[in-house]
């Protein structure tokens, strides 16, 4: 009889000598094995899709961030070489130079900022005090200062308008800068006359008491309506009084309206070549 080999199934023909698989302790190590096996073949996931996804999806995520890694060890400045960072540090000295330029210039602009502006503050400071001034002497503005009041008593209306116009003459040389008569303002086109009704000044009336208000250096006032032969002796002649009284503050309220010029024009400053 021929001798039968052993199947690939493991099995053994009928006849064939069997292999003894039993450990020194008895146990049989032919079960042990298929045990660990049937463990590792339920431990192994199947192949399903969600399974291959994951694992494409986990390579695609592992070679980004390798590449991601790569990148910046290659922008890293530890990896250059020393030409290129001496390029680097060329092109930072360069910007640097650049934004200092560009923070002067703003300084400058800002300077010349300032410098107009404090110009044209003054400027306006200075034409506002110009048009002060002009209004004073136009009489349009209310003017403030140390000055004198003249009360003048005429109980025989004796006094005339030249009288007046004489006392309005000797204030302006002793450097009245603003005067009003009886609550007219007085300015450069005033003018006094005689009438049927006593005086008028520029075509309105007035009487006495003449109440003469001047703004200018007190005691220069005081003593320019006092000198031999002048306001003071010139009223005491014709049975009146002249009483003058130095302040240190008086003010000239009466305004005055400037009405257009018919015939005068303003002539043209030369241009200046």
């Amino acid at each position: 009889m021929t001798e039968q080999t052993p199947s690939r199934t493991g099995r053994h023909e009928a006849g064939a000598p069997e292999r003894d698989t039993t450990r020194p302790d008895g146990s049989d190590a032919g079960g042990t094995r298929t045990a660990w096996q049937r463990l590792a073949r339920a431990g192994r996931p199947r192949p399903t899709k969600a399974n291959v996804l994951a694992t494409v999806l986990a390579l695609g995520l592992g070679f980004a961030i390798a590449a991601q890694v790569r990148q910046t060890s290659i922008e890293g400045l530890e990896d250059l070489r020393e030409d290129e960072l001496i390029r680097i540090l060329d092109s930072v000295d360069q910007d640097g130079n650049r934004l200092a330029q560009e923070i002067q210039e703003l300084q400058q602009s800002r300077d010349r900022l300032q410098n107009d502006s404090t110009s044209l503050s003054e400027a306006r400071g200075a034409a506002q005090q110009r048009l002060d001034s002009l209004g004073i002497l136009a009489g349009t503005v209310p003017a403030k200062g140390p000055g004198i009041v003249i009360t003048i008593n005429d109980p025989k209306n004796a006094v005339t308008a030249p009288l007046l116009l004489d006392t309005l003459q000797e204030l302006r040389d002793a450097g009245a800068e603003a005067i009003e008569i009886n609550g007219i303002r007085v300015v450069v086109n005033t003018y006094f006359t005689d009438g049927e009704g006593g005086i008028a000044v520029s075509g309105k009336d007035v009487s006495a008491p003449y109440v003469i208000t001047a703004i200018g250096d007190a005691q220069t006032l005081a003593s320019a309506m006092q000198i031999p032969g002048g306001v003071t002796n010139s009223v005491r002649s014709l049975g009146g009084e002249a009483v003058i009284d130095t302040q240190e503050s008086v003010t000239v309220s009466a305004l005055q309206t400037v009405s257009e010029p018919q015939y005068a024009r303003p002539v043209p400053s030369p241009s200046s070549s």
